[in-house]
């Protein structure tokens, strides 16, 4: 195993890492905070990675494609406790609760152990954002263009590493520039987002925050009602446009910025959005019936929480665990959905469910033919056997991943609906579930060990199952 390469990638992303996490430090200084701890926790964590890139700064980075699912692996410890600090020594909370937190906040789960959010200080509060934000299109896809400076190959490696399952398409010559237009696009997004969060009446701290969660579709909030605590139709329906758009591949993103309008006109797209809107309307008359709102007040809220739970985002305006069963299932089948793949969204992805669903279709049609040849297509593509294969396999591991999580919430004495949907609201990065972990409640009353176990599952579903178990392959580790 070349050791030298694992801490040397490691060391340049804590550097990357490090750099970034003084904004929190300005964000306590311009609030006049005691920012003077985080400061200092932050230059001795730069300082020992410069300490190691120093000692390493000869050794030529060769990163290979185990080495690489390796590296990806460790960054998530990495992030997970480099980004608990902070919190461990500004919060009355534990480290574990911390390390829970702030994989929560990388993984863009939103899932949250503080009962009170507004009485955390101003660099606390960004620093989730912050969080949110740079692990919404990948952490290393943030590397990427650093990394391939200085060893393409393996930038490329680590690259694919991130976006198991996901076909990566080049639009620039370079994975370095198509990674950082992805960013440009990212940033470009943000900036919008903040703009008219501010334009509708949030401050400019709360809409810089909002909208690095709503980008990232992350979900962590500076108010313990979420985006329940801004009474305005405006900052809603802003907020739901842009979870939609975080939910799309940032490859169509892209192409549009190139003038390419093609790749919204995908089957995945296309399909995201008939699945939202039916899902919408369908909430907003159940919602009409139970609550004795208006039509628009129920399409509004109906909009928004779909919008919320299909993107993985996680954001509320209103309780929506206290609405009927019916309602409370439709808002359920819009979690299991997912966003695009390529997006900042996690879950399943609409485009496994398409295969699955084209797939399952041809199998039945061939028991009626069995000597008939039947294709999968998307998009009038032919979907070869690795990609089914993939995309099954994908399905099963996650399915897999959620029955551990909800039989060991089961099994620590939790109700059925609280171990269910806390499960898929973990492993899916969606945040919130139902019952215990709903909306209106956060995960502060399980235990520390609870918590660690809940962070790998976070993990695993970031990294879309396959990065994390095939860990678990003798043959990974045969020829290391």
């Amino acid at each position: 195993m070349n050791y030298k390469s694992i801490l040397k990638t490691l060391a340049l992303i804590s550097i990357t890492l490090s750099a970034i996490f003084f904004i929190d430090v300005a964000v306590g200084f311009f609030y006049k905070e005691h920012y003077k701890t985080l400061l200092f926790y932050d230059i001795i964590f730069l300082t020992c990675n410069l300490f190691i890139l120093l000692l390493l700064h000869k050794h030529k980075l060769n990163l290979k494609i185990k080495e690489s699912i390796l590296v990806v692996n460790l960054v998530w410890i990495l992030l997970g406790i480099t980004g608990a600090m902070p919190l461990f020594l500004y919060s009355d909370i534990s480290f574990a609760s911390a390390f829970f937190e702030a994989i929560s906040g990388f993984t863009t789960t939103g899932a949250t152990v503080y009962n009170d959010i507004e009485a955390l200080p101003h660099l606390i509060l960004f620093h989730r954002s912050l969080m949110h934000w740079i692990g919404g299109l990948g952490v290393i896809v943030l590397g990427v263009g650093l990394l391939s400076m200085i060893n393409p190959t393996g930038s490329l490696s680590l690259f694919k590493a991130e976006s198991t399952g996901l076909s990566i398409e080049k639009l620039t010559p370079k994975i370095k520039d198509t990674a950082l237009s992805l960013w440009v696009v990212y940033v470009v997004l943000t900036l919008i987002d903040t703009a008219l969060l501010k334009f509708f009446g949030m401050s400019y701290f709360d809409a810089i925050n909002h909208a690095f969660s709503t980008i990232s579709t992350g979900g962590f909030s500076t108010k313990n009602s979420s985006l329940g605590s801004f009474h305005n139709d405006g900052i809603i329906w802003t907020t739901t446009l842009f979870m939609m758009l975080s939910g799309i591949n940032f490859l169509a993103h892209l192409k549009f910025y190139h003038k390419d309008f093609s790749a919204y006109k995908t089957e995945e797209i296309q399909w995201f959005f008939t699945i939202f809107f039916l899902l919408s309307i369908a909430l907003a008359f159940v919602h009409v019936d139970i609550s004795g709102d208006s039509f628009y007040d129920a399409l509004k809220h109906s909009f928004f929480t779909i919008a919320s739970v299909m993107t993985t985002t996680g954001f509320a305006t209103i309780d929506y665990g206290t609405w009927s069963h019916l309602a409370i299932a439709i808002i359920f089948v819009g979690l299991l959905m997912g966003g695009n793949a390529g997006s900042t969204a996690g879950g399943i992805k609409i485009i496994r469910h398409i295969i699955i669903i084209k797939t399952l279709a041809s199998e039945l049609r061939r028991v009626l033919h069995p000597n008939m040849i039947i294709s999968v297509f998307v998009d009038g593509v032919k979907q070869n056997e690795r990609v089914l294969a993939s995309t099954f396999g994908f399905f099963i591991l996650f399915m897999i991943t959620v029955a551990v999580v909800t039989v060991y919430i089961y099994a620590r004495g939790y109700d059925a609906m609280s171990a269910i949907s806390g499960a898929f609201a973990l492993v899916g990065n969606v945040g919130p579930g139902f019952a215990l972990v709903g909306p209106a409640d956060n995960f502060s009353f399980f235990s520390d060990f609870d918590k660690l176990f809940f962070s790998l599952a976070m993990i695993i579903g970031r990294l879309e199952c396959y990065t994390v178990f095939v860990l678990l392959s003798r043959s990974f580790w045969k020829k290391f």
